[in-house]
């Protein structure tokens, strides 16, 4: 009897060959495949981001998200591809490749140009693949010509040139105490790494420079979040306390004061906020651009930040009479800026827009001014604010010390003054302004990141009517438990107790 023939086992998607042939793909083929699906979907998401000049996240956030499977074929290719765009879509224009039915795909186009071009020479693997490399003659032509063009011999002199690059630095990782004890932490670091306590902000680890903890558990489960020291600097000026409290004065009647962290996405900071408070309180972490709002609450599900409330919402717009604003106590504005003190550790040095910025003047940075001011006057306004901290990621002085400068009379008006942050730091704001020891910058070359904080408090006896401080939480809760304690005691003792208790006290009161 002749044996049915078995049905063909049905291919998987990842197995099965891209441009419909019945042959899958194997091995190094396969990766290189997905690399490059995986390297567009990114650049595309840079590029956007770049181009609204609001970055969903860096480059490295967003090529080690849980969603890239292979994180360093695909890292390479996003940042080489960058690297060579401009040169790379000057070919493709020459050899009329971005028509209208490839238009949709051009960031694709893009990374299997730069391999056909300067990396390892595509397979046929995909209909994308399988266009450049039928063109692969015209494109190398059209490259030679430019280099003719534009009167250079070799293609990096048509790249952009970074000043500084490669910078040796070491990799700080901020303990999660939501999560994870300090100590415990660096029990499990030191089974691989050094690890050593940083000196500035509590929790706060310092591992060699080459470390590589995108994979590392600790990571993936949010005990510890690799964040820079001066980023860390930020949260710990504010000095947030678990157990804030505000007493209305005209009532008498005691609430829980809020955080606010105004322009809070990607959420590190607003994180680092919520274990500094101990998961006490109630954080307001408010963020306009909706797909940031997403990478936002991601952070703080990874965190188990369980006190922070996010909000889709322009900080601006925020109404500081509001019942929900009203209580605001301490508010973290570390609103969008030029990025120029972190622009080699983003890697923002590859975007078209790091070229095309002036560096210093440009209207860019005006406008950035005029918004970071905007924002700062308007922190001023909440009633119940006394302790607001201004940050940026910026080595410009326009973004700091001449925003800090131009607000200073109305925080005067409103009771604030500056105060020192982390007065052991050695380097201070530029001598520009009255308080400008307060300030504290970092250096873009000793330090490798170029921040600027400032913190303005305000005075206690000018303090809005209607308001007073008053103890932390848990100073409160003791003295009321001992109040009740008494009044019981007291009611215990007293006559009207005694009556119920022996009829006859009772019968000769009456009588």
């Amino acid at each position: 009897m002749a044996r049915k023939d078995r049905p063909a086992k049905k291919q998987t998607a990842a197995s099965r060959k891209p441009n419909g042939g019945d042959k899958p793909l194997r091995g190094a083929e396969r990766s290189a495949y997905f690399a490059r699906r995986e390297a567009a979907k990114v650049l595309r998401t840079v590029l956007e981001g770049d181009a609204r000049r609001r970055a969903v996240g860096s480059i490295k956030s967003l090529v080690y998200s849980p969603s890239i499977r292979n994180k360093r074929a695909t890292f390479a290719l996003v940042c080489e591809t960058l690297k060579h765009l401009p040169v790379i879509k000057d070919v493709l224009r020459a050899t009329n490749v971005l028509n209208s039915k490839w238009k949709r795909q051009e960031e694709l186009l893009c990374v299997i140009a730069y391999d056909i071009l300067f990396g390892k020479e595509s397979s046929a693997t995909g209909d994308a693949e399988k266009l450049l490399l039928s063109r692969k003659d015209k494109l190398r032509s059209a490259l030679v010509h430019l280099l003719e063009k534009k009167r250079v011999k070799h293609i990096k002199e048509l790249m952009p040139q970074c000043k500084i690059s490669d910078m040796p630095k070491p990799r700080y990782v901020r303990v999660n105490t939501l999560k994870m004890d300090v100590e415990s932490a660096i029990l499990e670091l030191t089974k691989q790494y050094a690890v050593d306590k940083d000196d500035m902000v509590p929790g706060l680890l310092k591992l060699p420079p080459s470390t590589d903890l995108h994979k590392h558990p600790l990571v993936l489960n949010g005990s510890i979040f690799m964040q820079g020291r001066a980023s860390s600097m930020v949260a710990a000026a504010l000095e947030p306390k678990p157990g804030w409290w505000v007493s209305l004065l005209s009532t008498e009647e005691l609430i829980p004061s809020d955080v606010l962290d105004a322009c809070s996405a990607p959420g590190n900071k607003t994180v680092h906020l919520a274990a500094i408070m101990k998961g006490k309180g109630k954080i307001i972490a408010c963020e306009l651009d909706k797909q940031r709002v997403k990478r936002l609450e991601a952070t703080v599900r990874l965190a188990g930040a369980t006190n922070v409330k996010v909000k889709h919402e322009d900080f601006l717009k925020l109404n500081p009479e509001e019942p929900h604003c009203s209580k605001i106590r301490a508010i973290l504005l570390d609103p969008s800026c030029s990025g120029s003190g972190t622009a080699i550790d983003r890697l923002d040095h590859l975007l078209p827009s790091y070229a095309a910025d002036d560096t210093g003047n440009s209207d860019r940075l005006m406008k950035l001014a005029a918004f970071q001011k905007k924002a700062l006057e308007h922190a001023f306004s909440f009633p119940a604010a006394e302790r607001i901290v201004y940050s940026t990621c910026s080595i410009h002085q326009i973004e700091n010390e001449d925003v800090v400068k131009s607000v200073l009379p109305l925080a005067a008006s409103h009771g604030f003054q500056l105060a020192p942050v982390h007065p052991q730091w050695p380097r201070r704001g530029l001598p520009v302004l009255d308080g400008s020891q307060h300030l504290l910058r970092t250096d873009l070359v000793e330090d490798g990141e170029g921040f600027f904080i400032a913190l303005f408090v305000r005075k206690a006896d000018k303090r809005p009517e209607g308001y007073a401080e008053r103890e932390t939480c848990e100073r409160y809760r003791s003295k009321r438990f001992l109040r009740k304690k008494m009044d019981f005691v007291n009611y215990f003792f007293n006559n009207r107790f005694r009556m119920l208790l022996y009829p006859q006290f009772r019968f000769k009161k009456q009588r």
